[in-house]
C-alpha cells in the first residue's frame, strides 16, 4: 500500500482511536496555556465512559470526546536519528485537540491504519524556527507544588483538562528541572513541560493565569496539601 507522507484520513475518529493499542508504545500529548501532558507507553484498551472514548493501561489515562473532532490527520514527516516518529494530529477546526505520537516505528503504525487505506495527500507543514524564551527558573510560581512534591517524596496525580481531553498521571516526581524556557517533570511515562511565567498562582490545586482564571492544569498531593 502506498502511504502519504502527509494525509487527511476521511474516517470516523472512534475508529482510528480504537486501533492505537495495535501501535506498541505510544506519546499522547496534549497542549493549552503554556501547559504539554504527555503519557507514554502502550495502550492496554480502548473503553467508552458517557460517550467518551478513554484509553488506558499501566502507562495511559486519557478521556477523549470523538464528537469535537473535526479531522484526523497522519504525518510520517518526523524523522530523529534515521528513526521515523509517525503522528496522528486529532483536530477541533484548525486546533490540534491532541496528539499521538509513535514510539515503535512506522510498521505497527501503517499495519494499524492499513484498513483505512491511504487518504487525501496534504502538503507538508513549513518547518517554524525555535523561538527564543527565558530561561524558566524553579522560583517560578508554576514550579512551586512540583518542587514540593519533590523534596516531600510524596505521589501526585497531574490533571490535564480541557474541551474534548482530559489525562492524567498519578506517580512520584523525581526531578523538577527548567529547561529551555519550560519547567520540565520526566518519567518514562509521563512528561510535563510548563512553559515559565505562564502560571500566577495556584488555588486549591488548580494552576492560574495572569488573569486569575484557571488553566485546565491542577495538582493533587496525595500526602499533603497543596502549597498556596
Amino acid at each position: 500500500m502506498t502511504t502519504n507522507r502527509r494525509e487527511i484520513l476521511p474516517v470516523p475518529p472512534a475508529s482510528v482511536i480504537r486501533k492505537l493499542p495495535a501501535m506498541g508504545d505510544l506519546m499522547i500529548t496534549a497542549k493549552q496555556n503554556g501547559a504539554t501532558h504527555e503519557r507514554i507507553g502502550t495502550i492496554e484498551t480502548v473503553g467508552i465512559e458517557d460517550g467518551w472514548l478513554v484509553c488506558g493501561g499501566a502507562a495511559h489515562d486519557s478521556r477523549i470526546d470523538p464528537t469535537l473532532i473535526t479531522s484526523v490527520i497522519i504525518d510520517r514527516t518526523s524523522i530523529m536519528q534515521e528513526k521515523v516518529y509517525p503522528r496522528i494530529d486529532f483536530r477541533r477546526g484548525e486546533e490540534v485537540l491532541f496528539s499521538v505520537v509513535g514510539f515503535a516505528g512506522i510498521e505497527p503504525f501503517d499495519a494499524a491504519l492499513a484498513e483505512f487505506g491511504p487518504g487525501e495527500a496534504l502538503p507538508e507543514e513549513p518547518k517554524e524556527p525555535r523561538a527564543k524564551r527565558d530561561d524558566a527558573s524553579l522560583d517560578d510560581a508554576g514550579a512551586l507544588p512540583l518542587q514540593a512534591a519533590l523534596e516531600a517524596g510524596t505521589k501526585v496525580s497531574v490533571h490535564f483538562r480541557r474541551t474534548g481531553f482530559e489525562q492524567v498521571w498519578t506517580g512520584v516526581i523525581e526531578s523538577v528541572k527548567p529547561a529551555m524556557g519550560f519547567i520540565n517533570v520526566m518519567r518514562p511515562d509521563f512528561h510535563l513541560h510548563l512553559l515559565g511565567n505562564t502560571v500566577s498562582a495556584w488555588r486549591d490545586g488548580a494552576a492560574l493565569d495572569a488573569n486569575g482564571a484557571p488553566t485546565g492544569l491542577s495538582l493533587t498531593l496525595h500526602d499533603a496539601a497543596v502549597p498556596a
